[in-house]
């Protein structure tokens, strides 16, 4: 039985480097510190950045290309060697991000949705880069998440430094799967970098379970960031209206989605699931409502925003902004800030450069970057 709730709480140009950055207006008390320029335009949607190095900034296009900006001279070009991709609906070339150990390996890896069968699905590889182009594609994985939707796709990727990345999947729109475990669709993956099984993923061994799977019961992870420094796996994701959440992700935790949620129903005030918790659920962390939508997670560690160290970040769709969540020693978020929303800007993905400048993308088609 739903409950009614009547009330709720809670042509491309580039602008070169330096004399041609456009500074647009801040909207926090300390304005003055801080300064927000444009670092590229007229691009597609940059769904995923990841820094190559201190001069070089890889990106996706959900379309289908990998740019590759040159910070020094504001130069994109776009690299061959890439296949094609299910660019439909949510779906298409999603994240971006260099392995830990890149500067041996040479391995980048790759999040995006393919085409199984007329369906999406969505799929994990690694390439290198040999000049102006991929090389040496690999298809890690091709998961059991095919869907005739195009929707809820996922999907972000994280790296412990031990050896592990994970990647996260939505739903794919159909609800049930959430808590279904024969399906990768509604999880975050634990793999090793060479896309095989961890043997101490907690299902393995189940014939009941997917063996990849690392946590279960999520909507549609669209952040997803591992803090070393305190062995700690972070995810925002989407709820339906109202009731993002951010996550702590443990090791066979399950989620609740979709019987349990903080969000209504899209046609009416009608709440989605049984209740808020549950025994034998996972609560999330904090709770957006009403909906940010966000679109990528951060862990800022730099030192030009020394205030900053430590506190998540996420782009917001929807809420057009850049959220700042505080948190104390114990990963409990104590504050909150909503910056850049004089911008009015669907802020997609966020990277942070060596000197611990914020760069983040939007889906007009622009890459900024935020800087003291």
């Amino acid at each position: 039985m739903k409950r009614i709730r009547t009330s709720r709480m809670c042509c491309l140009r580039v602008l070169l480097f330096g004399w041609l950055l456009t500074t647009v207006g801040l909207s926090v008390a300390a304005d003055a510190d801080r300064r927000l320029e444009t670092v590229a335009e007229g691009l597609g949607i940059p769904w995923g950045m990841a820094f190559l190095d201190a001069g070089t900034l890889l990106f996706t296009e959900r379309a289908g290309r990998v740019g590759r900006l040159n910070l020094a001279t504001g130069a994109v070009s776009y690299l061959d060697g890439v296949p094609g991709v299910y660019a439909e609906g949510q779906g298409g070339l999603l994240d971006i991000a260099p392995a830990p150990d890149h500067a041996e390996t040479g391995w980048i890896y790759f999040t995006y949705a393919k085409a199984v069968d007329g369906q999406g699905a969505t799929a994990l590889a690694r390439a290198r880069l040999s000049g102006d182009r991929l090389a040496d594609w690999q298809e890690l994985i091709v998961t059991q998440s095919r869907s005739d939707t195009t929707r809820h796709f996922g999907s972000r990727i994280a790296f412990d430094g031990r050896g592990h990345l994970f990647f996260g999947i939505g739903d794919r729109g159909v609800r049930p799967n959430g808590q279904d475990l024969t399906t990768h669709a509604g999880s975050v993956l634990r793999l090793k970098l060479d896309g095989s099984v961890p043997q101490d993923n907690p299902f393995v061994g189940r014939e009941d379970v997917l063996p990849e799977i690392w946590s279960y019961g999520h909507r549609n992870p669209q952040g997803l960031v591992y803090d070393s420094g305190h062995d700690r796996l972070w995810l925002i994701e989407h709820g339906p209206r109202g009731g993002d959440e951010i996550n702590l992700v443990t090791p066979g935790a399950n989620y609740g989605w979709p019987v349990v949620s903080h969000g209504q129903e899209y046609w009416g005030p009608v709440d989605v699931g049984e209740a808020t918790s549950k025994p034998g659920m996972t609560d999330p962390v904090k709770v957006y409502i009403p909906s940010i939508a966000p679109g990528s997670l951060l862990l800022y560690s730099g030192q030009a925003f020394p205030d900053w160290q430590g506190d998540l970040f996420s782009g917001a769709l929807k809420l057009r902004h850049l959220n700042r969540v505080t948190l104390d020693a114990d990963g409990n978020p104590v504050g909150e800030q909503r910056l850049l929303q004089d911008l009015d800007a669907r802020i997609r993905a966020l990277a942070e450069s060596p000197e611990g400048w914020l760069y983040l993308s939007t889906d007009s088609g622009r890459i900024y970057r935020l800087r003291p």
